[in-house]
């Protein structure tokens, strides 16, 4: 009987704090769309012809994005305001694309939704000119149905999408979402990955824009990891900057078991396709493990490449010496922020092409390379 009304007890709390919980958002909810209501007719009422004769603004706080939508139909930007205000943007109308140039130049925005058929300068311009003077601004068409395969066309000229009118307050808001989540899907492969320590009560990240350092591995300048034993024995394979740059690996050329190795002398090579890295040693001494299961379960290495993703290890002849000159915690996580931002800037930007993925993994490899094993050399041959 008392198990019983323990159990009671416990699923009506937590019915209790559903309810609660559920009410409060929806009280959240509508709270902040009578606020957007709000603003809607706020903005409305206010003068902003000394910057568009025909600009009307609606700001709303911390907006999802901040849109310039541009038709000569009053009635579809009176659609979008009362649409999209409501979702949450911030959005400025006008009816000329020459007056939305003029605000391009002015202001900033995330996107702009051009109509495709405008008196004077029409969309296609449009798209044109503000890709021009600011391709970080994303431009989305507005159709009828007879101009979609026209609208299609545009995104050779850089519109990223188009919606075709007339649509519901439902499909617009979809519709604009789903480009928003382009949008920072593209903002984020653009932005150099974030950098964190690793330690033994954290989780090491899988997503390729953070780099992870393990707070008790030494680095090298070439991007290798050495991991010490109680032996003194030294464990060395590829850091996450190098596996998270680099990708698929299809095949690892391993070093000969027993040989003597000097600091900076060829300790292993990566291939993938007709490339190939030759990575330095970091320390010097005789090869003592080699790990060739890696050969059948290279998958391991991105995953947990400081366990079972070693790919050699030495008995160092010189090891106080030549850790010294290595990288290790505070001092790695502050070094690789550099060195993140250095690779950055060698590596051309991403192409969404299915046939220029073989471009772009190369030039990764070839940025690679040239930003870290080969920095002074003019030409490198990958």
């Amino acid at each position: 009987m008392v198990v019983l009304l323990v159990i009671l007890t416990i699923v009506v709390f937590v019915l209790v704090d559903f309810a609660l919980r559920t009410a409060l958002r929806r009280r959240e909810e509508a709270k902040l769309r009578q606020e957007r209501t709000e603003a809607l007719d706020i903005g409305l009422n206010l003068d902003f012809s000394e910057e568009a004769h025909t600009l009307k603004r609606v700001e709303v706080e911390e907006p999802k994005a901040r849109i310039l939508a541009v038709d000569d139909e009053p009635v579809v930007l009176d659609s979008f305001r009362k649409i999209l205000v409501l979702e949450g943007y911030s959005i400025d109308t006008v009816e000329t694309a020459q007056e939305a140039l003029g605000l391009v130049r002015k202001r900033s925005y995330d996107f702009v939704f051009t109509d495709m058929k405008m008196p004077g300068m029409d969309g296609v311009d449009l798209t044109k000119a503000v890709k021009h003077l600011r391709p970080d601004i994303d431009v989305v068409m507005i159709t009828g149905y007879a101009t979609v395969e026209s609208a299609v066309e545009t995104m050779r000229f850089g519109a990223m999408d188009y919606v075709q009118k007339p649509f519901t307050a439902d499909e617009l808001a979809e519709f604009t979402k789903k480009c928003l989540i382009r949008r920072q899907d593209r903002l984020e492969q653009q932005a150099p990955p974030k950098v964190q320590m690793v330690t033994a009560s954290g989780a090491e990240s899988n997503s390729p824009h953070v780099i992870n350092v393990p707070g008790g591995l030494f680095v090298s300048p070439e991007h290798t990891w050495v991991g010490v034993g109680v032996t003194g024995e030294a464990r060395i394979g590829l850091d996450d900057l190098a596996l998270k740059t680099l990708g698929v690996l299809e095949e690892i050329e391993f070093p000969n078991k027993s040989s003597l190795i000097a600091k900076g002398d060829p300790l292993f090579v990566v291939c993938r396709g007709d490339q190939r890295l030759t990575f330095p040693s970091p320390l010097s001494g005789r090869i003592s493990k080699v790990n060739h299961d890696l050969t059948y379960q290279l998958e391991v290495l991105p995953n947990r490449p400081a366990n079972l993703g070693w790919i050699c290890a030495i008995e160092p002849e010189n090891l106080t010496a030549e850790l010294g000159k290595l990288r290790i915690g505070a001092d790695a996580a502050k070094w690789y922020e550099n060195q993140v931002l250095e690779l950055w800037g060698a590596l051309e930007p991403p192409s969404d092409t299915a046939e220029s993925e073989d471009e772009n993994w190369k030039a990764a490899w070839l940025a690679f390379d040239r930003t870290y094993l080969h920095p002074s050399d003019e030409k490198v041959a990958v």
